[in-house]
């Protein structure tokens, strides 16, 4: 193991520690906050129109319904298509 993740997995054993939370649930908690800045990096080049669904899905590995999900529960406008 590197000496950067060395100290990064001595980071979250000291605040295991302090907190009330297991190792795993912080890192739960780092991988949603980091998920959630790159979706709304994301979110701004959508809706300025230089990125498409398709390239940001890939990016944040969703699927599209999911990231369709994100815009209707951030009340940022789309298209809806109809499947029938």
């Amino acid at each position: 193991m590197s000496e950067i993740l060395k100290k990064i997995k001595l980071e979250i054993d000291n605040y295991a520690k302090d907190s009330n939370l297991t190792e795993l649930q912080i890192v739960e908690k780092l991988e949603k906050h980091y998920f959630n800045k790159k979706v709304n990096d994301n979110l701004k080049l959508y809706k300025k129109g230089k990125k498409k669904v398709s390239d940001i899905t890939k990016d944040l590995k969703i699927s599209p319904r999911k990231f369709y999900a994100i815009l209707e529960r951030k009340k940022i406008e789309h298209k809806k298509y109809n499947k029938g």
